[in-house]
């Protein structure tokens, strides 16, 4: 997701871009972004000006984060919004040298060449001297791709721009939209403490790989040091491997109707290459090569999926605490979990009070990471004092919490204040 920058940060970039292309096709031509006239004010004497008129709701994403409250108000996870964005672009120049026709076909060209504004073309934006004040923009972050497209607009809405929004005479204009831009909220919610137990009953039906569980039990989360338990038919052979999302591993015991493989006892390389969240599993069944020319190929059960959970293996440790004058904490948090966690990685950080009375609940998100890692820093903000019990979340998978049966969750636990 992006923050408040993105916006600008779209526009700014397009601006770079352009002014890249058409000062190389017309000499001394500018970009600027400023409200369009026709001539003797801000806009250039020569060049393009790129002006954001409307943002509308992105049809595909209007919904998706519809139920982001509980029916009293309460969040339950950050409120993002998904944006199109509606640029119209305008061209000065000679008239008698066709200059505003040739900054059009120059600004076309560019926009077909780059209609994806990848996030090297942003942090080259957001790392510009003259785009300062966009330092803090996360829109490189952002999933989504922006992509740029020309719009169709016809005489009648273009006369509606200019005679009601601009109110100046017109100039050779094209128009193009970008999206989707999607800005996240900044309000922390808090989140419920975890179901203990769960009771269901599946049937099996898929034909190969039917059931993959832990051997603690089907309703146990599968961790770093879990043995798995995959159950199916046909999955003895010579060399059976098994793919965990990008690793293939291999199990310890292989039967015709059960595989068990124990990721405690994994290789370090192998067990390296785990990552936290929503898996995919395959049963792979290597075809051997008739010739040192052939290409590893394998015999690929169909995918079952499972969920991956890290485990917090250190006490987490509180840096740089201090408190504001409303009496509430920040602080950095920084949590050491088994698994490796990888860059791209979507990280949360869940605190829920130990109290029995108004207990309160918090989420924040981890700061960029260069590298993959297993230790990740949280940026604590207005937290009020007290002792928390701490859960990680990567890719949506959250790590269990210590239970006690006298007690309740017992750990992991940190102390703010």
């Amino acid at each position: 997701m992006s923050n408040y920058l993105a916006i600008a940060t779209v526009t700014a970039t397009l601006q770079r871009l352009l002014q890249t292309a058409v000062q190389l096709d017309v000499p001394g031509a500018k970009v600027t972004t400023v409200r369009p006239e026709a001539t003797g004010g801000k806009t250039p004497e020569i060049g393009v000006n790129i002006y954001l008129y409307q943002a509308t709701p992105n049809p595909a994403w209007r919904n998706y984060d519809l139920r982001n409250r509980r029916p009293k108000g309460e969040l339950i996870k950050h409120a993002q919004a998904g944006l199109d964005l509606f640029y119209i672009m305008t061209f000065y120049g000679n008239e008698l040298e066709l200059e505003p026709q040739r900054l059009l076909g120059s600004a076309v060209r560019t926009i077909v060449d780059n209609p994806i504004l990848t996030p090297e073309m942003i942090r080259a934006t957001v790392n510009n001297p003259d785009f300062s004040y966009l330092a803090d923009s996360t829109l490189e972050q952002q999933i989504e791709r922006v992509t740029i497209v020309p719009s169709q607009m016809n005489t009648e809405e273009l006369s509606k721009i200019w005679s009601v929004f601009f109110q100046t005479p017109y100039v050779l204009s094209f128009a193009c939209q970008g999206g989707a831009v999607l800005i996240e909220g900044n309000k922390q919610s808090g989140r419920a403490l975890p179901i203990r137990s769960v009771q269901f009953y599946t049937t099996p039906s898929q034909p190969m790989v039917d059931q993959v569980i832990s051997e603690a039990g089907g309703n146990q989360p599968i961790v770093a040091d879990s043995t798995l338990m995959i159950r199916g038919r046909r999955l003895q052979a010579d060399l059976v491997q098994v793919r965990i999302g990008e690793a293939r591993v291999t199990p310890q015991e292989v039967s015709e109707k059960e595989i068990r493989l124990n990721l405690s006892s994994l290789p370090p390389e192998e067990a390296q290459s785990l990552r936290a969240g929503v898996q995919q599993l395959w049963v792979l069944h290597p075809i051997m090569k008739r010739s040192p020319f052939e290409p590893d190929r394998a015999v690929a059960s169909n995918v079952m999926p499972f969920v991956l959970c890290p485990q917090i293996v250190a006490e987490p440790d509180v840096w740089d605490l201090w408190k504001n004058s409303d009496d509430l904490y920040s602080a950095e948090l920084r949590v050491v979990v088994d698994l490796t966690v990888g860059s791209e990685q979507r990280v949360l950080l869940f605190l829920n009070e130990r109290s029995s009375n108004n207990s309160v609940g918090y989420i924040f998100a981890a700061k960029p990471r260069d590298e993959d890692t297993d230790a990740v820093v949280f940026p604590i903000l207005d937290a009020i004092a007290g002792e928390y019990l701490v859960r990680v979340q990567i890719d949506g998978a959250e790590s269990p919490l210590d239970v006690d049966e006298d007690n309740g969750y017992v750990g992991p636990i940190v102390e703010i204040g």
